[in-house]
């Protein structure tokens, strides 16, 4: 029997309001893409900007960020209504928002930045995410978005010998095929070629590309992930920097 289109979208959000699902990542990709983040505004002196954390999870990343973005508005955007519960404890501001079809309750062209942090290999539609994004963005607006690499160093390995890539993910229910024991709900994987290119279709321009290391790689692998991410098509995590054109 096929299951139809909202059968699988009730079945995801049942998967994301699951208080045992993962809502946040790993500190070092938090720090980078928060750094990023700052240089590209500035100091608040020159003008306080409103950056949407989308996809916030509980928090974590957004109040990460915060003391590096000190006098910017950092506004948290979630569907999941647990995990905006365990946000508000962190964040000033937490609203409930989807992407796509103008559901994200801000204005057009009202923000100055987004943060989008691994949140887009968990989407059914990025296409029309893409497109919400640039809505409330203003024109020169900035997105920071990180995702996992599909080709980083250890699954071109991995897929080689014939293994499932790490990040990538056949069911919500069980892990089968790769390393790991946690099933977060990837739908998606991207190469860095390919995140490009898929910005560059939805209105965007890349600024720059950054990698970063994954918070899950065994402790003994860890100094080469580091190493990994001064080449970024072979990093854990990429951190793309495009601007809304």
């Amino acid at each position: 029997m096929t299951t139809t289109a909202p059968a699988r979208r009730t079945e995801l959000r049942d998967f994301y309001e699951d208080p045992a699902v993962p809502v946040a990542s790993g500190a070092a990709r938090t720090l980078r893409q928060a750094r990023m983040l700052a240089a590209a505004l500035g100091p608040a002196t020159a003008g306080p900007r409103t950056v949407l954390d989308l996809g916030c999870g509980d928090g974590t990343a957004a109040a990460t960020a915060a003391p590096l973005l000190a006098g910017h508005r950092i506004v948290g955007v979630d569907w999941s209504q647990d995990a905006l519960r365990r946000a508000h404890a962190r964040l000033p501001y937490a609203v409930r928002g989807e992407l796509g079809d103008g559901g994200l309750p801000f204005a057009t062209g009202s923000a100055d930045a987004v943060l989008f942090s691994e949140v887009l290999e968990h989407l059914v539609d990025p296409d029309a995410a893409l497109d919400e994004i640039r809505r409330v963005l203003r024109p020169g607006g900035h997105l920071m978005l990180s995702t996992p690499n599909l080709a980083a160093w250890y699954n071109r390995v991995l897929l080689a010998a014939g293994v499932q890539p790490v990040f990538s993910e056949v069911s919500l229910r069980a892990v089968h095929g790769r390393p790991g024991r946690e099933v977060v709900g990837h739908l998606r994987l991207y190469t860095a070629r390919a995140l490009r290119q898929f910005v560059t279709a939805a209105g965007f321009e890349t600024v720059r590309l950054r990698g970063a290391p994954f918070h899950g790689v065994p402790r003994a692998l860890r100094p080469l992930d580091r190493l990994a991410c001064a080449v970024p098509p072979a990093a854990s995590i990429l951190l793309l920097h495009a601007r809304r054109t």
